[in-house]
């Protein structure tokens, strides 16, 4: 989170200027709340760009319930829906997706560890596809979709958790992305979800209510209490987004603090990048040491001077710096000059 939203939290965390409660205690159908909910929606339909051919949702239970919820309302009987496979969460999206209906994986790059994107000559789409569903970045292997896979006339849906709103992206290509907001839009509890208006029509009315996009979409995300603290800090942080000169200003700042942590990666050979240079992510920065048990001591040490969270998933091991747009450039510095130091002692 973004230090000047927290404090703006922190200023109105009891009473909301001018209501005399906290955000927490107001109804969600009073007109504060609504105001709260219509900034947010305004500021992300700026940001993204997309006009009202698009829904704007603010939903609960995080992406791996829309694992479940993008095939339920859009997949259908008989239908295919192609999945590309380039990690450890584009695997699970399919599978979810494999309890709704057929699915086709396709561009797979699993046998190379998933260390890239594929390339366009390996995926082979299904023709007259339901929908073509990607993983925009993945956080445990650190790749990083830089151009959008061609999908002819099916619609493209996305997973696009861990990059949304971290530079400027054809939100107009797809059909349908999602995102947990607990990595660039605000705290972990609200799902940002836009659709294109004619992909609401294939919500099935047999579905559950609370698992219909068409319903939420009529209900503008006020069917149930939605989760206001949540969606009123990612309405802060779209205001903070706007503040930096938009996509285009944090984009300038996300490239600036990941080329100084790869350039420090690639300076000596000591640190190894885990992933393809082509397809090296902007927030998720894997690296591995020499050994196993030099990865240990770095991690020990490393948390020892504050900087902590660099240990890589448990699936993968090795180093992780997730470096999301609130993460401070002093931070990168911070850590550049340990790798450097640490090199000299241990190298």
């Amino acid at each position: 989170m973004p230090l000047e939203v927290l404090e703006q939290a922190q200023r109105e965390l009891v009473a909301l200027p001018g209501v005399g409660m906290s955000v927490m205690e107001i109804s969600h159908r009073s007109k504060t709340f609504e105001d709260i909910l219509a900034r947010a929606i305004a500021d992300v339909r700026e940001l993204s760009g997309l006009d009202d051919r698009y829904q704007v949702l603010m939903l609960q239970g995080g992406a791996s319930l829309q694992f479940s919820m993008v095939p339920m309302n859009l997949l259908g009987a008989g239908r295919t829906a192609d999945y590309i496979d380039t990690g450890s969460w584009a695997d699970k999206a399919a599978k979810e997706a494999k309890r709704v209906g057929t699915v086709h994986v396709t561009g797979s790059t699993k046998a190379d560890n998933y260390n890239r994107i594929p390339d366009p000559r390996e995926v082979t789409l299904t023709p007259d596809a339901a929908y073509v569903h990607i993983t925009t970045n993945n956080t445990i292997e650190g790749t990083e979709w830089t151009d959008l896979p061609a999908v002819g006339d099916a619609p493209l849906v996305a997973d696009a958790s861990s990059n949304i709103f971290s530079r400027p992206m054809e939100f107009h290509r797809f059909g349908l992305i999602y995102a947990g907001a607990q990595k660039n839009l605000g705290p972990s509890g609200v799902t940002l979800v836009l659709i294109r208006q004619d992909l609401l029509e294939r919500s099935p009315a047999s579905l559950p209510t609370m698992m219909n996009y068409k319903v939420q979409a009529e209900n503008n995300s006020l069917y149930n209490t939605p989760p206001t603290f949540g969606i009123y800090l990612l309405g802060l942080t779209m205001t903070w987004l706007k503040s930096l000169g938009g996509l285009p200003g944090i984009a300038a700042i996300n490239q600036r603090k990941a080329a100084k942590l790869y350039g420090e990666i690639d300076r000596s050979g000591f640190y190894r990048g885990t992933a393809q240079k082509g397809s090296r992510s902007l927030m998720n920065v894997t690296f591995r040491l020499p050994s196993e048990d030099l990865e240990k001591t770095f991690n020990k040490e490393a948390t020892a001077n504050g900087l902590d969270g660099l240990k890589g998933h448990r699936s993968v091991g090795g180093m992780r710096a997730s470096i999301y747009n609130a993460f401070p450039e002093e931070g990168i510095d911070a850590l550049v000059e340990f790798m450097r130091e640490f090199e000299r002692t241990r190298g």
